[in-house]
């Protein structure tokens, strides 16, 4: 576990020495920022539902510029030899770079923590759908995180590691518009496997076993996948 921890350090230094978390940090409160007045003004309910979803919206735009890096540029500069020749498994590699970005989005997350107090301020809200809808949105970037290691892991190239996860990520956001033309059977699979319908249910106060098991099994395929990219890539 202290490998682990490692290497996610390594990566976050990386992160905050960079422009990259404090542009990207900054872009994100703006965006959210707007979106939250607009829909406070706009509905003048004390809910953060409205805000939950159109978060889903800027995650899914932010993401790949978070993650295609993380072993695409390793992999550019060489340096992803050092780490598979470190005494690390490749495990440890893998998921000390996912937690450095879930760490990140939870920074992300942190400087969103403004809006309820405000709720607060102004009205009664109700806490439980904001707090579970804090766990669905979580949950919702932490899964487009682990899509963004995956194509990280297959290529050098930074840019084609971001348009796969971008194209990934907005397959699965849009399979449930695809649920009501492919019939009711195999609509309700599609529907079953949008990580925007379980984040939906999170954000109405619903905290689903159903949602959680799948956001966990749709994280652990991802990194498992990650895994094994990176094994081909030792043995080349």
């Amino acid at each position: 576990m202290g490998k682990i921890w490692a290497i996610a350090g390594r990566e976050m230094r990386s992160y905050f020495v960079s422009p990259l978390a404090y542009v990207v940090g900054a872009l994100f409160l703006l965006v959210s920022g707007y979106l939250f007045s607009l829909i406070l003004f706009g509905s003048r309910e004390a809910s953060m539902r409205g805000l939950f979803e159109n978060l889903s919206v800027v995650f899914l735009l932010i993401t790949p510029a978070l993650t295609m890096r993380l072993l695409a540029e390793e992999r550019a500069r060489g340096t992803v030899e050092l780490l598979l020749t470190a005494p690390v498994r490749d495990r440890d590699i893998v998921i000390g770079k996912y937690l450095a970005v879930c760490l990140y989005l939870l920074f992300l997350l942190a400087l969103t923590l403004i809006y309820p107090a405000i709720l607060a301020w102004v009205g009664k809200p109700d806490w439980m759908p904001i707090l579970s809808g804090y766990l669905g949105i979580f949950l919702l970037g932490a899964s487009f995180m682990a899509v963004g290691l995956m194509a990280s892991s297959w290529t050098s190239n930074q840019v084609i590691a971001a348009i796969s996860t971008f194209a990934i990520s907005l397959i699965i956001w849009l399979l449930p518009a695809s649920s009501s033309v492919v019939g009711q059977q195999f609509g309700s699979v599609l529907e079953y496997l949008s990580v925007l319908s379980h984040q939906q249910n999170l954000g109405r106060g619903i905290i689903d076993t159903t949602d959680l098991v799948f956001y966990g099994s749709f994280i652990v395929i991802c990194l498992f996948l990650s895994i094994r990219s990176v094994e081909v890539y030792r043995w080349r």
